[in-house]
């Protein structure tokens, strides 16, 4: 190690790095020649002269002290430095080191998305829920909208995967603001978490927009089957929405599946308990059907609720009776 001009310690003092030192005496804003002695001082390189990373580290924060603004220089740092650390446990002091380097990188490249995913990456990847969370949400301050859906493509994953649904929930209505034909992915996650009312909210919202195009190719025709099969099979949990009016506007529209409509919203009846409702939609089914099909069908499950209304009746009769005859005891006189 050889004192320099103007304060600075050389880093290697033999071979070509003894070169570089010089220059970069001369000319410390040259981004080339950093990159230069960067690549000169590179371990492992055949014929090329190898340093500590220690040696190397410092080197970085030379170059960057002296170019601060350079989106290479902390690139090729902050890759170096997470390459060094992936065998370590994130619990290390290690990964807290790093966290602190990608913070300074940010003040002066927090105009550019590819350090904040990859800081937010690594973030999950030591499972900071709260922090990885904040750090999407200050990214999405930093940078323009105009690439927002960079940020929104992670983010978004990133709640899926947190196992905090209340969190992923307000991820994604904000994010609805910026993209609502991107429904569908929030009603899959909804409904994977038993949320069945919003889901079906949002399912009936979209439908009513004109403009909506389903991502994931979904026919109109689809989605309203989609929107009846939630309300009728998850009937208690339904209360932002009038479900009868729904199926009824299906059956107007689509008289191929009338069949299977009818015995969906005497479905919903039966599992809200309305009985006598549920009949009486099963009849005005029957009654207006046209095609033998649809008639079987809307039969068949009317028979089925008959029958089952009937064995429930005889087993509850059967248990007063055998209650009555354990309470008096004995033989008649």
């Amino acid at each position: 190690m050889a004192a320099a001009e103007g304060g600075e310690e050389a880093i290697v003092t033999e071979g070509e790095a003894v070169v570089y030192e010089e220059e970069l005496l001369q000319n410390p804003y040259s981004l080339k020649l950093w990159l230069r002695y960067l690549q000169v001082t590179g371990s492992g390189k055949k014929g090329k002269s190898e340093v500590s990373f220690s040696q190397r580290k410092l080197i970085f924060e030379r170059a960057l002290k002296a170019l601060p603004g350079s989106y290479k220089l902390w690139n090729m740092y902050l890759k170096e430095r997470r390459d060094r650390i992936k065998t370590k446990c994130i619990n290390d002091p290690a990964y807290e080191a790093l966290n602190n380097t990608y913070e300074r990188a940010l003040v002066f490249m927090h105009k550019m998305p590819r350090i904040w995913l990859e800081y937010c990456k690594f973030l999950r990847i030591q499972r900071l829920v709260n922090r990885t969370r904040r750090t999407f949400d200050r990214a999405l301050r930093s940078l323009p909208i105009t690439q927002h859906d960079k940020i929104w493509k992670e983010y978004t994953k990133f709640a899926k995967e947190a196992q905090v649904p209340e969190m992923a929930c307000r991820v994604f209505r904000r994010y609805l603001k910026l993209e609502p034909d991107s429904v569908e992915e929030y009603i899959d996650f909804l409904k994977k978490h038993g949320m069945w009312n919003e889901s079906a909210v949002l399912l009936a919202q979209a439908l009513n927009r004109d403009t909506f195009t389903s991502k994931s190719g979904k026919s109109k025709h689809q989605l309203w089957l989609e929107l009846c099969d939630v309300c009728t099979k998850h009937a208690p949990d339904i209360t932002g929405l009038k479900v009868e009016p729904i199926v009824r506007g299906a059956l107007k529209r689509f008289t191929d599946d009338v069949g299977k409509l009818w015995t969906s919203l005497a479905d919903y009846y039966i599992r809200l308990g309305h009985f006598e409702k549920a009949r009486d939609i099963f009849e005005e089914g029957i009654s207006t059907v046209v095609t033998v099909r649809d008639f079987s069908m809307v039969f068949d499950a009317y028979a089925q609720f008959e029958e089952t209304m009937i064995s429930a009746k005889m087993e509850e009769d059967g248990e007063g009776g055998g209650g009555g005859r354990r309470a008096g005891g004995g033989r008649p006189p």
